[in-house]
């Protein structure tokens, strides 16, 4: 929805633009950010509430740059212009006497073009008064313990070359875990921006048979390569790793990347592989830190060459790229993993002997020039004979080779995706998330 009536936030947010166009010196330049958010938060422990709150919040970051020297402010914002005014001008005039001391940064990225848009994403959030009741009558005689997280959260920019966004999403997210009286746990998260009871409640009746099968004793598995099916909230945390050291151009260029292979054109990943940022599904801004706006797709990986990296304008500048709307992290921001051919129904048959994972936790590059990472299995993860859940494994550490997992042993993508949120809240609730399928995957090194 693109032409709603504007809150007292947006309006306060666009005079500011104004005042500060106003006021600021021919030889000054200025960007602006604002993120802002109003949330429920309720944590919950043994299927009780131990906290429970609304949080209204709203931060302002003010760039100033004047003769290739640029620093910036942060200060609060609320929507009440003339509280907002008076710290967006003490912020102003501490940026004005600060920058003449700061050195040349010869690589500064400048406001430029035109580009505006807004974008209001309405959902159907449950009713504050209803939260409890909702999420608490399916898991009433369970071990429950988790933390939801719901409301509207704002990203706007505005900058002094007359580039303007907006952009409000009504979103919820249920992360959580239940427990067995052992203490294992099965991992859910449930999220979206339209509450579905059904769906709901067939998540934890899932959840409850996967309780069921973590009650069996444990199986310790002997260190060595094991046929896996790694399940979408798995594979999304792998898929993470390529925001540190993987797709970013500036890495690649200073020779911090796991993807130089493929950059080099020395390897490439299985056909079946494909990778993309996709923007299309309204989770999260197009606009990057400058204002730039991102195409809706970019193809990043296709059938298992690197056709793109992520480039941003301050990297183009310095290798002379071209840039392609990148933020100033060059990381994945709407990464979508193309489905393959495994139907839902063969996960189990198609794995026949090997160990099926739900969750993995701790990851860290082990080799990043080579693409080894390292981790660890998390949760509820099984291990498999002739096509049955045998028992619950003890956690395992693996240390592999993304050129091995999503090169030469993977054997298919589930035809179907999942879309795995981002969860975290320090300091603000995040958006966005990755659509991801499942993945089947030959002799995985587990190491201990």
């Amino acid at each position: 929805m693109k032409n709603a009536k504007l809150s007292a936030l947006e309006v306060s947010f666009n005079q500011l633009i104004e005042t500060l166009l106003e006021k600021k010196a021919e030889s000054e330049q200025f960007t602006v950010k604002l993120s802002s958010e109003r949330s429920q938060f309720t944590r919950f422990n043994h299927a009780k509430v131990r906290q429970t709150g609304c949080v209204t919040d709203g931060w302002i970051e003010l760039s100033l740059m004047e003769n290739q020297r640029s620093s910036f402010r942060t200060f609060p914002f609320t929507g009440n212009w003339e509280a907002d005014w008076i710290l967006a001008y003490q912020a102003l005039q501490e940026l004005r006497e600060e920058l003449p001391q700061l050195p040349v940064d010869p690589y500064l990225v400048l406001p430029s073009g035109k580009n505006t848009s807004r974008e209001i994403h309405s959902g159907n959030l449950l009713a504050e008064e209803s939260v409890v009741k909702t999420l608490l009558e399916p898991v009433a005689e369970l071990d429950f313990t988790g933390i939801y997280a719901a409301g509207v959260v704002i990203k706007a920019y505005g900058d002094s070359s007359g580039q303007k966004h907006w952009f409000a999403t009504d979103s919820f997210t249920l992360d959580y875990s239940l427990f067995t009286s052992s203490g294992r746990a099965v991992k859910g998260v449930f999220a979206g921006s339209d509450w579905n009871n059904q769906a709901y409640a067939e998540q934890i009746k899932d959840g409850k048979k996967q309780l069921e099968l973590l009650e069996r004793p444990a199986k310790e598995l002997p260190r060595g390569q094991y046929k896996t099916y790694f399940a979408p909230a798995a594979v999304a945390d792998l898929l993470s790793m390529l925001s540190w050291g993987g797709v970013s151009e500036a890495d690649l260029q200073q020779g911090g990347s796991a993807l130089a292979f493929m950059w080099r054109k020395e390897k490439q990943l299985n056909s079946a592989f494909s990778l993309k940022e996709n923007f299309q599904l309204g989770l999260v801004p197009r606009f990057n830190e400058w204002g730039e706006m991102a195409a809706p797709e970019l193809p990043l990986i296709e059938k298992g060459v690197l056709l793109n990296t992520l480039v941003n304008s301050r990297t183009a500048k310095e290798y002379q790229k071209t840039a392609n709307g990148a933020n100033s992290y060059e990381s994945l921001r709407a990464p979508e993993v193309l489905p393959g051919n495994l139907a839902f129904a063969q996960i189990i048959p198609s794995l026949d002997t090997g160990l099926y994972v739900s969750n993995l936790h701790y990851l860290n590059w082990s080799d990043r020039p080579t693409g080894r990472i390292t981790g660890m299995t998390r949760y509820a993860c099984f291990w498999v004979e002739s096509g049955e859940i045998v028992a619950p494994i003890e956690n395992l550490r693996f240390d592999e080779s993304l050129y091995r997992f999503w090169g030469e042993n993977l054997v298919d993508l589930t035809n179907f995706q999942e879309f795995i949120p981002e969860v975290g809240t320090y300091d603000g609730r995040q958006l966005g998330g990755s659509m991801v399928p499942g993945m089947l995957v030959e002799n995985f090194t587990y190491t201990l």
